[in-house]
């Protein structure tokens, strides 16, 4: 799988460990940065990465800030970019299965090492159930495309 791959100043030491997991996995990695523990603005590598999956080249994408939430309110930005922050099994599991889920945001400040590489082992082998849940997520797709009302419940 390619994956996209990037943090703020808040995530670098998190973010290094995960492109070592990435490529012990056998993954394509795009590691966008940041290098250095200086100011960024997540924003800004935030679209670096969603930019890349929305667009196609990247399968998906791992963003890393302070909480992981302000990578995904930006990253959710672009069409076709499903994004949230993960912080247990459980949440890192159901966002694949039941929200087919292409950006991974995680916390570089409340998430341990262990943990974080086991969200992302998760994460990267749960499947997207389909069924009932395709007709949520394509409604989601909808709305990118409309004025902002909601679509049709059927």
């Amino acid at each position: 799988m390619r994956i996209a791959v990037g943090s703020d100043h808040r995530g670098v030491s998190m973010r290094s460990k995960v492109v070592g997991l990435l490529n012990r996995l056998d993954h394509e990695v795009i590691d966008l940065g940041t290098n250095a523990e200086e100011s960024v603005d997540y924003p800004d590598i935030a679209a670096e990465v969603a930019g890349r999956v929305s667009r196609g080249e990247v399968d998906r994408g791992i963003l890393i800030c302070g909480t992981g939430l302000g990578m995904s309110i930006a990253a959710n930005k672009f069409p076709g970019v499903r994004a949230a922050p993960c912080h247990d099994y459980i949440t890192a599991e159901m966002s694949r299965r039941h929200n087919n889920l292409n950006v991974l945001c995680l916390s570089g400040d409340i998430l341990g090492e262990r943990l974080v590489d086991r969200l992302v082992e998760i994460w990267l082998n749960t499947e997207f159930e389909g069924g009932r849940h395709e007709r949520r997520v394509e409604k989601i797709t909808a709305l990118e495309k409309s004025d902002g009302s909601c679509p049709t419940t059927t």
